[in-house]
């Protein structure tokens, strides 16, 4: 959520920052309603101590045997002004509320404005593979090696689900295994976060209203909304809602492992066929709390250490810096890590490092106290996939593949399945 005081103070800079990731945004209305709910405010609490005023002088004047009939009278009026008051402020609240949890987050200033045609490549990792036979794409390697199962996987979930089996099962829990060690080493805290989330954690997210309908939810008895987590951060990001940390905790260091679970998919066997999108999919999670000013280094980390994992793995990528209509709404900052796909020949994204700065920490409330003043302050979060496996696999398999139709194993995975060649 934005600081509806910046939008008080600085309108146009704040709509000026708005239209780099959208079409449209005015707060005239968001202003008057704002004015006239504050006015409205002062006007009930001056009638609030008015009342209050003549309550303490009705019982004085009984006892000096005063006829107290205009005073009551004076207080029925008085109350049910403030009656209406109270009424016109939680409509004009409920007003405001809607509409500021509908704006996305202000990109920074160095996030440039568009869509993804305007997103910069950064850097590159490696060269693109080159073949000196026909590669096959990561569907036939995969059915091929007897690793992934589409049609049973299709029979027991639906369109967009799919088996690990085999070595298939043990390639995509070495890669899990994998980023694991490698965050644990790094010192961050390993989190096993629940797979079914309250409402609250969408919304501290930014993730709900606006995009509830992408997640699948629960038919509780009691009405109350839960759905099925469609990453960790969502879960991460609430792991410190309506909490002041203390300034030497900071900063605070997390990763978790979830299936991912979202309503996004395509269908089976189309464009994006195999395991590039599907309705469940295996991520690592990391999550970063920290002070403000700290919050652009942490950016870097968790960009350094998402590049690390892919590298490892022998993988050519590249890292993009994303224009402000492809960041997510939440994000006031995002780079891409991009792997490469030989037989779509295109990059497809496998992990997004991104800075909230204060927009989750304000709706999820979640402060820590400065040691020096004493005081207060909103946290920053930054979030990054560290990895996803759903397009990792692919890459892997079309990257690495051999011209008899096996598969290299990278070497860093290699103890836990067992074997350095995938053969037919």
């Amino acid at each position: 959520m934005l600081d509806i005081n910046l939008i008080r103070k600085e309108p146009e800079k704040v709509r000026q920052a708005l239209l780099k990731r959208m079409d449209h945004v005015s707060f005239d209305e968001l202003l008057d309603w704002d004015r006239e709910y504050r006015a409205i405010l002062t006007q009930a609490e001056t009638l609030k101590a008015q009342r209050n005023t003549v309550s303490a002088m009705i019982p004085r004047l009984k006892k000096q045997g005063e006829d107290v009939t205009d005073k009551l009278e004076e207080m029925k009026v008085i109350a049910d002004r403030i009656k209406e008051l109270d009424a016109t402020s939680a409509q004009l609240s409920e007003k405001i509320k809607d509409f500021m949890d509908g704006l996305p987050n202000m990109p920074a200033d160095d996030v440039i404005a568009g869509d993804k045609e305007q997103n910069v490549v950064v850097r590159t990792y490696g060269e693109k593979p080159q073949f000196d036979f026909q590669p096959k794409d990561h569907v036939e390697l995969v059915e091929s090696l007897n690793l992934v199962d589409y049609q049973r996987g299709v029979k027991i979930g639906g369109s967009g689900f799919w088996l690990y089996k085999g070595k298939g099962a043990l390639l995509e829990w070495a890669l899990i295994n994998f980023f694991i060690s490698e965050h644990i080493r790094d010192g961050y805290e390993f989190i096993l976060p629940p797979h079914i989330l309250n409402e609250e954690c969408g919304y501290t997210a930014g993730q709900f209203p606006k995009f509830k309908d992408d997640v699948f939810t629960l038919d509780n008895p009691d009405g109350k909304m839960q759905f099925i987590l469609p990453t960790a951060e969502t879960a991460l990001a609430s792991y410190h809602r309506n909490e002041v940390l203390k300034e030497e905790e900071l900063p605070k260091k997390y990763f978790a492992y979830t299936p991912c679970y979202r309503k996004e998919a395509g269908s089976y066997r189309t464009e994006e066929r195999g395991m590039i999108r599907g309705h469940q999919f295996n991520k690592v999670e990391m999550f970063q709390y920290t002070r403000p000013e700290d919050s652009e280094k942490a950016l870097e980390e968790l960009v350094g250490k998402a590049e690390s994992l892919v590298q490892k793995l022998g993988l050519h990528y590249r890292l993009s810096k994303l224009a402000a209509k492809d960041v997510s709404a939440s994000m006031g900052k995002t780079f891409d890590i991009e792997v490469w796909i030989p037989s779509m020949n295109q990059y497809k994204e496998i992990s997004s490092a991104s800075n909230a700065y204060d927009y989750q920490a304000r709706r999820g409330n979640m402060r820590f106290k400065r040691t020096e003043t004493k005081k207060n302050e909103l946290l920053h979060t930054l979030n990054a996939s560290g990895l996803a496996t759903s397009r990792l696999l692919p890459a892997i398999m079309e990257q690495h593949q051999q011209k008899d139709g096996s598969v290299i194993v990278p070497e860093v995975l290699r103890a836990m399945v067992g074997t350095d060649l995938l053969k037919p």
